[in-house]
């Protein structure tokens, strides 16, 4: 949501326009000969240089006029020069004008802007005597300078002293409590703004409907702009502000069109929070005629507007026309560069496949090099969103070279930067490097340790990940739901039933977390992998909610691949139940049923796709090697010949050595409703092959699929030292979704063999430590 302007709109008081005529009289100047129109040209502030208009104070004899002093002061605000405020305080004192409530009530308002609050104080408390207006500065400043518990400190004492408030003192206060989001002392003063019956003026109402929004009230919030007698624009737009920070962005665009209805024009604050609530319910049509309508109403160059406007095309996939406002733009704001760079980051999650999510991140990466070359420096924030954007293209030289500009600006030192790093080598693979920007971080927050945890366990970590959660325990950081999701998921990859259990009432017990789906699947996922079909039966009878399409796919995969296939079809038709979107769910019943012949089920589950519009399974991945971009598709015969085939086929002839049995997948096909054979090889293991025969060893292979947009980072790999001419992979996988067998059981790639140190034929994995068992084990 765009943040409105604060109820209190800026501190500084506004002088008469005709007070810039003034010329001060009783300056006088020695040595200097003026007729009356020069020396009145030459006394007046707005017409004098700063340091000349404080030379001719320090040289004149006589009292200087208080008048003199505020556009001096307005100039230090501006410059943000508190030297240049204290050196006219100085004068202030040596010309005898300490006297003048006005002018000091003024230097109170001119220290807080600057940000000195400790002088504001110090002028504020040796006044001789103070009204309201002086009062009101002291806790503007406080509120100005985020510290709003001392402008209730000070509201109280003005109470004390025997002060009475203005509407504008309350609009302060009430933005104080704001700030510390107090709802109850906030009622306090609502109270008293009823006492005294001004409840119905617009700026009390104004700020009661702020504060109640901020503090979470939202009917709070619409009794008191309901209350209001005279709405202004303010006033509306307080209320649409209101209910869009409060989830309720439908009614909000309902206010705004009430608004237009009784006739009050909308201004350039309007307008952004209507194309900001636009934006989160993704109404392209009605965000497009409020578009239209800044530009008539002369807000469409305005840059809060035209942000608003770009951000709403690109969340809605125009991005010809987000990309057409953005060049039209004259003058372009860090806020602006920030919103093209985010926009194309969120598309990144909205892509409808691996192609469109891959331009997205090219062209956010693009404009951030852009932004760069015009000379604009970026915030800390846009350098975590472009390290999340390089994580998310597992672009791991373009991640090194924002690691370098963090270090380079000095953001790396920030939280923020740190944990984007942790998370960015982590997803391109690189565990050891963010183990080491974890360890560098000067500051730690629950996310970090969460990140780095979570990082250990999809890299097979299990052990750092669980020695790293009893570290953030000793130091006193608390766990969330989701640092126990990475916690049991390390459980889960290592097979530690008992540690997992013991975490799991641990996070019910002692820190009084409910569980959640995540959690359920983690164990599950673990009984599944040990084989252990049955108790993962019996855990889900335990759940106090219907188990998710998630769980009931592992559980289909699982009993397949351990020959449970009374259980497997039990778990197909709670799967069915739930009527799933996915086509890989649809694949993986399609698979468990043609294998085992009930062809009135496959044809059920055609019917689904075809009532649903579920489309057909599109396998494609790519690699990136010197620069360059390989894709491949199972589908297609020239990827299923060649050197690749070749390898892959060693690979398979070595694992049928060892004890694995490849298993047919099978597909009916629309048009002929017949079965055929799937692909030989998925496309994933083509783009590893050709890494493996185009890379020097010891190289990292990044391969990326389209389903899902998954990630596989092999860290390493071996020559056999008795056959030279095989090179064969012997990966860690580590990954943002799961591998391959655990999420994708619908190929029917589950782990054939029980040999140790044999590979799977599914994805070429070797197992190392143990033994391969269950769907998706990797090295036990």
């Amino acid at each position: 949501m765009a943040s409105l302007p604060s109820i209190v709109v800026g501190n500084t008081i506004k002088l008469d326009r005709q007070f810039k005529k003034h010329t001060p009289s009783s300056l006088s100047l020695e040595n200097r000969n003026f007729n009356t129109k020069e020396l009145v040209k030459a006394l007046d502030p707005f017409h004098l240089d700063f340091r000349d208009a404080l030379s001719l104070i320090q040289e004149g004899n006589t009292k200087v006029e208080s008048s003199f002093y505020i556009p001096l002061l307005q100039e230090c605000i501006e410059k943000n020069s508190v030297s240049d405020v204290q050196a006219l305080h100085a004068l202030v004192i040596k010309r005898g004008s300490y006297q003048d409530l006005f002018l000091m009530t003024f230097l109170v308002n001119v220290y807080a802007k600057c940000g000195t609050m400790e002088s504001a104080r110090k002028v504020f408390d040796n006044l001789p005597k103070r009204n309201v207006v002086t009062w009101t500065s002291l806790m503007s400043g406080y509120v100005h300078n985020s510290q709003p518990l001392l402008a209730i400190t000070v509201f109280k004492e003005m109470l004390e002293f025997g002060g009475y408030p203005t509407n504008y003192t309350l609009g302060i206060v009430l933005n104080a409590c704001s700030s510390l989001c107090d709802i109850e002392l906030g009622k306090h003063i609502h109270g008293y703004i009823i006492k005294y019956g001004i409840e119905y003026d617009a700026s009390i109402g104004n700020a009661l409907c702020s504060f109640y929004s901020k503090c979470g009230s939202l009917d709070m919030a619409l009794k008191s702009f309901c209350r209001t007698r005279e709405k202004n624009v303010i006033s509306w737009t307080a209320v649409i502000s209101a209910c869009g920070d409060n989830g309720h962005s439908a009614m909000g665009l309902d206010m705004f069109v009430e608004m237009l209805s009784e006739g009050v024009e909308p201004n350039e604050f309007t307008l952004t929070s209507v194309l900001s609530l636009c934006c989160i319910i993704q109404a392209l049509g009605l965000g497009t005629q409020v578009h239209s309508l800044s530009i008539k109403l002369g807000y469409g160059t305005q840059i809060p507007v035209t942000n608003s406007v770009m951000y709403l095309y690109l969340k809605s996939g125009c991005i010809s026309e987000a990309k057409k406002l953005f060049d039209g733009m004259n003058t372009i704001s860090l806020v602006t560069w920030n919103a093209m760079i985010a926009g194309h980051a969120q598309m990144m999650d909205l892509g409808q496949d691996g192609l469109s999510t891959r331009f997205s991140g090219i062209e956010a990466l693009k404009i951030f090099h852009r932004m760069k070359r015009s000379g604009m420096k970026p915030d800390l924030y846009r350098f975590s969103s472009v390290l999340t954007v390089c994580s998310n293209l597992v672009d791991l030289e373009q991640g090194e070279q924002v690691h370098a500009q963090t270090i380079k600006t000095g953001f790396l030192s920030d939280v923020v930067v740190g944990t984007a790093l942790v998370n960015m080598y982590n997803k391109c693979g690189s565990i050891g490097r963010a183990s080491k920007a974890f360890i560098e971080m000067s500051t730690r927050t629950l996310i970090s340790w969460t990140s780095m945890i979570t990082a250990f366990a999809q890299h097979g970590l299990s052990q750092q990940a669980l020695q790293l959660f009893e570290d953030m325990r000793f130091v006193g950081v608390r766990p969330n739901k989701i640092t126990f999701v990475g916690v049991l998921s390390a459980c889960s990859q290592a097979g530690m039933v008992d540690e997992a259990l013991t975490y799991f009432n641990l996070m019910k017990n002692e820190y009084k977390i409910n569980p959640v789906m995540d959690h359920f699947a983690c164990l599950i996922d673990m009984f599944v992998r040990l084989g252990q079909i049955e108790q993962a039966f019996d855990f889900i009878k335990k759940m106090e909610f219907i188990p998710s399409e998630f769980i009931w796919s592992i559980l289909i995969a699982g009993c397949r691949s351990h020959g449970k296939l009374e259980l497997g079809f039990y778990a197909a038709e709670q799967l069915l139940d739930l009527k799933p979107k996915d086509t890989e769910t649809y694949f993986l019943l399609l698979n468990m049923y043609i294998s085992a012949s009930r062809w009135k089920d496959v044809s059920r589950v055609r019917k689904m796709m075809k009532d649903e519009k579920i489309g057909k399974l599109k396998d494609w991945s790519w690699i990136s090697i010197r620069n360059k971009v390989f894709s491949f598709k199972s589908e297609n015969r020239l990827n299923q010949e060649g050197e690749v085939a070749k390898l892959l086929e060693d690979l398979q002839e070595k694992a049928r050595v060892l004890g694995y049995q490849l298993q047919a997948n099978l597909e009916v096909v629309d048009e002929e409703e017949e079965t055929t054979s799937l692909p030989a090889h998925h496309s994933e293991k083509l783009a590893v092959a050709f890494g493996l025969l185009n890379t020097s060893n010891g190289g990292q292979i990044r391969s990326i699929d389209s389903v899902l947009y998954r990630k596989k980072i092999i860290l390493g790999r071996w020559i056999n030292e008795e056959d030279k001419a095989t090179k064969s992979a012997r990966p860690f996988f580590g990954q943002t979704r799961q591998h391959l067998c655990e999420r994708r059981p619908y190929l029917g790639l589950g782990h054939q063999s029980r040999a140790p140190g044999a590979a799977c034929v599914a994805c070429g994995m070797w197992n190392i430590r143990r033994r391969c068992v269950g769907s998706g084990t990797r090295n036990l």
